[in-house]
């Protein structure tokens, strides 16, 4: 219940949860980042589709720690329910 309201709450964030409204945007961000990382690796596409496999679990990893730490927190009770 109380996911549902930080969910609504997180309606106008632009943080890579919620869908973007230009998709042709974002389809330009999408392709100068990879232009960067390819970059970044000298030009190898393997070695840039490492790093990014390797940032993706470093990421993933740091969900799974914090998604802990929030039902940690939850369970103890330093959450409360939003009643509305």
């Amino acid at each position: 219940m109380a996911f549902n309201a930080l969910r609504q709450d997180l309606k106008g964030c632009h943080c890579g949860l919620m869908p973007r409204q230009n998709p042709q945007g974002e389809a330009d961000r999408l392709e100068a980042a990879t232009d960067q990382a390819i970059g970044a690796c000298g030009g190898d596409v393997r070695a840039a589709l490492k790093a990014a496999i390797v940032a993706n679990e470093f990421l993933e990893s740091e969900v799974c720690e914090l998604m802990q730490a929030v039902l940690r927190a939850y369970v103890c009770g330093r959450f409360k329910t939003y009643t509305g």
